[in-house]
């Protein structure tokens, strides 16, 4: 990679690190929310489902806008909304103003993905080296947003924690400002940029939507809608499962204030994004050997039984639930490279880039709907009724990949 190359990546790197960051550190303060203010698991579930939401309906005019505005305006916009977002949520006083500071989070951190892929595409040579570096940061900030939380909350109080998460973001802004680098200096993208004018995006839309693609969003939509409704409060189900940290080790004194602020569950839940790095990895060497719909058919089975076994196994001890955990995050982020995949294979090279909206508009924009669908559910039934029903989700989605199978377009 060229000086130019490298300065992108790392813009790029350390802004995809950062949105996840925020992303994941939302359910571990979730299980702070639900003891703080007087609110339902329902209630909460749908406000922080709006702000989810809003990260996925902004992905189609985020593309729009980059083109129009260029992405590294766009992609230091995105981390001053973010770092707004969270310092206005520090002084939350019950669930509207939660809502509307996650709701400001997710308006700005829609137009990243748009805008940081379209940047690596157009500004580097080395574009698959580059993707790959981009993904393992995002990895990163998945498993790091969590772990920086549930060790702030630690020692400090939630407000302060969330004040703290904005130091990286603001040490993004002021690199950005200070990074010299070029955008467009590989040319246009294969797909050849996304659409400037409504009446290209109708076009390029029509073209776009073919039997096959139409059946891929739909398996997109089964992935978003599982992905938020396990995690968004899983810490807090977990919690209920795990034992107090004292009576398993004695890390600290039973009596001291670190004890009654240290959540064995944060930290299980860490974990398990930390085997979903290893998921991605292998989905993505086997997505090179198996074609997606087989592939993803497959690791949504598996995902379907993982979660009808989750609750009972839960109950049989602490060892049974770390490996219920450890493979619910496996194939959970092993669905990734997969879709990816499928995605690549049921778009035409000249509507690529709008493929990458709808695909961020149906996975975290639709899908935003199961952080409401699991928070109804706790409310309402018990954990085992809870998983029951987000366990046709997978199922589901494992249908419509192998439906996939029989159109001619998936070929």
């Amino acid at each position: 990679m060229n000086h130019n190359d490298r300065a992108v990546v790392l813009f790029t790197c350390v802004s995809h690190a950062t949105l996840h960051t925020f992303e994941l550190s939302i359910p571990i303060l979730v299980v702070i929310w639900l003891l703080e203010f007087p609110v339902s698991t329902a209630t909460l579930g749908t406000a922080v489902a709006v702000g989810y939401g809003l990260y996925g309906l902004g992905a189609l005019p985020g593309g729009m806008l980059a083109d129009r505005y260029g992405s590294r305006r766009l992609i230091v916009g995105s981390q001053v909304c973010m770092v707004v977002a969270f310092l206005v949520l520090s002084f939350a006083d019950g669930i509207v103003t939660i809502a509307g500071s996650i709701a400001l989070w997710g308006l700005g951190a829609s137009v990243y993905h748009p805008a940081g892929l379209s940047l690596i595409s157009t500004s580097v040579e080395d574009r698959g080296t580059a993707f790959a570096y981009h993904g393992m940061a995002g990895n990163i900030g998945i498993a790091f947003g969590p772990l920086l939380t549930a060790l702030l909350l630690v020692v400090f109080d939630w407000r302060v924690a969330a004040q703290v998460l904005v130091l990286p973001a603001m040490a993004t802004i002021l690199f950005a400002l200070r990074a010299e680098f070029d955008e467009g200096t590989a040319g246009s993208a294969d797909d050849g940029g996304a659409p400037t004018s409504l009446s290209e995006f109708v076009t390029k839309s029509r073209l776009l939507f073919t039997a096959g693609f139409a059946v891929a969003m739909l398996v997109m939509m089964m992935n978003g809608l599982f992905y938020r409704a396990s995690l968004t409060f899983l810490p807090e189900v977990l919690s209920g499962f795990l034992p107090n940290v004292t009576e398993v080790v004695q890390l600290f004194d039973p009596e001291s204030p670190l004890a009654e602020e240290f959540d064995l569950a944060s930290y299980l839940y860490v974990g398990l994004l930390v085997i979903g790095i290893a998921g991605q990895y292998v989905a993505g060497k086997v997505s090179d050997r198996v074609d997606p719909p087989t592939a993803l058919a497959i690791v949504f089975a598996g995902l379907a039984v993982v979660t009808l076994a989750f609750a009972p196994a839960a109950r049989l001890g602490i060892v049974p639930l770390v490996v219920v955990s450890g493979l619910l995050g496996f194939l959970l982020f092993g669905l990734q490279p997969l879709y990816q995949s499928l995605i690549a294979d049921e778009s035409p090279p000249e509507a690529r880039g709008l493929s990458y909206g709808y695909t961020y508009l149906t996975n975290f924009g639709v899908g935003a709907g199961g952080a409401v669908l699991s928070g109804y559910l706790l409310s309402v039934a018990s954990v085992d009724g809870t998983f029951l029903v987000l366990a046709v989700l997978p199922l589901v989605g494992a249908g419509l990949a192998l439906g996939l199978r029989r159109l001619p377009d998936a070929e």
